[in-house]
């Protein structure tokens, strides 16, 4: 069953023999508990990547014309593990959605340093970091990597269609970071399956930040509820491996 963010502070101040509150702001304690749930929840969000954080997305644009060949991955985004862009061409204007192959930053770079300088289908772009990189401008994007963890690069564009990558023309799938608000009616983003597990994970962290003494019953369903919900088999992606792009998680 699914909690507001007062209903977990609540349930854990009266296991505290704690004061009853209205709000989580009524009293120190209540602010104290309810930083804690905060905290408890942003650990749980980051032990593993959760099905129901997994969603569909475009690319935003990057703002520099003078990297034609960049998109910026949008703020909330958390890994990046699926990318396809619209490949038609001048000559084929049918929509031709495809996959654009990742390449760890080393052979990306490889890749692009092999070209040469004097074809005049290749252009230089430099990088944030100033490293010139040769992209060529006559295909659309076949590879991409992230030398920032910020920006996707591409080894190529198609000039003819578009003088920039277009956010538009991008399909990405990936984990978002869902938002946290500090309020009373605030029902954190997680399975119902998991509340049990936050509340007694937040519940043994508060007995021993507050009160300085060990709740030896919360800490055992702490745990009990974790490894449960490692083997957890998630309604829609059972027996589904998702490969894994080399995009390293933010927080």
């Amino acid at each position: 069953m699914k909690m507001s963010l007062l209903e977990i502070v609540t349930d854990i101040l009266n296991d505290m023999d704690s004061d009853e509150v209205n709000s989580i702001t009524d009293t120190i304690e209540s602010q104290q508990v309810a930083q804690i749930v905060k905290t408890c929840y942003f650990e749980m969000l980051g032990n593993r990547n959760w099905p129901h954080l997994r969603q569909m997305f475009q690319l935003e644009d990057s703002g520099f014309i003078d990297k034609p060949n960049y998109l910026k991955i949008p703020e909330n985004i958390k890994e990046l593990s699926f990318f396809k862009y619209d490949k038609f061409t001048s000559t084929n204007p049918k929509a031709a959605i495809l996959d654009v192959e990742y390449k760890h930053p080393d052979s990306f770079l490889r890749l692009v340093s092999s070209r040469n300088s004097l074809d005049a289908s290749v252009v230089s772009v430099n990088d944030f970091s100033g490293v010139k990189l040769l992209i060529r401008n006559d295909l659309p994007p076949t590879y991409w990597t992230s030398f920032d963890d910020s920006y996707i690069v591409t080894d190529s564009y198609d000039v003819l269609v578009d003088t920039t990558l277009q956010p538009s023309k991008t399909q990405c799938i990936g984990y978002v970071e869902p938002l946290w608000q500090h309020e009373d009616d605030f029902i954190p983003d997680l399975p119902s399956e998991a509340f049990s597990g936050l509340l007694a994970e937040a519940k043994s962290t508060a007995f021993l930040a507050i009160k300085q003494v060990a709740n030896q019953k919360a800490e055992q369903k702490a745990s009990r509820q974790s490894r449960w919900l490692s083997r957890k088999a998630w309604v829609a992606n059972g027996g589904i491996v998702y490969p894994n792009y080399g995009r390293a998680a933010r927080r």
